[in-house]
């Protein structure tokens, strides 16, 4: 008898727990969420086109400066008019040149970035972007690679124009 009575009782404590669910389905829909009691569906990926990883690009295969540009930009020149610092990381990668842009201009000009860790310096195009003075700057590959930066580093450098 006393086992009858067990199994009742878990059978009755089963439907009221199941009974209990459909209170909570609701209002999971009305909340926005899903119907609880279905398989949640998982999107097909996109077709889109494939990267090509069986020929890895370097930093040197994307550079597109030559080495006549590296040496005129890294030639030393006057200190000229001091701009302030900024924190710079990696800008487009495909886009050429040595430029920095920073929120410490206001109009595009000439001017030259310093690695004050290291005393590295180069010749940049400054081009100016919104934001605070505070605000990161972004520099380009061949500028980071004359500098001699890691292009995964945020580096602190010295504006001047």
């Amino acid at each position: 008898m006393f086992r009858s009575l067990s199994l009742r009782l878990t059978a009755i404590a089963a439907v009221l727990s199941l009974s209990a669910c459909a209170p909570l389905n609701q209002l999971n829909l009305a909340l926005g969420g899903g119907d609880l009691r279905t398989e949640p569906t998982v999107p097909a990926p996109q077709q889109t086109q494939a990267i090509p990883t069986g020929s890895a690009q370097t930093a040197e295969a994307l550079d597109q400066s030559t080495a006549e540009e590296r040496v005129a930009a890294t030639r030393s020149r006057g200190p000229g008019r001091a701009l302030g610092q900024t924190v710079a990381s990696l800008g487009t990668p495909s886009e050429p040149g040595f430029w920095l842009k920073t929120p410490l201009v206001r109009t595009p000009s000439t001017g030259r970035v310093k690695n004050p860790a290291t005393g590295k310096s180069v010749a940049v195009t400054l081009i100016p972007i919104e934001g605070p003075a505070t605000a990161g700057s972004r520099m380009s590959l061949s500028a980071m690679r004359a500098l001699e930066v890691r292009l995964t580093d945020l580096v602190t450098v010295d504006v001047s124009s």
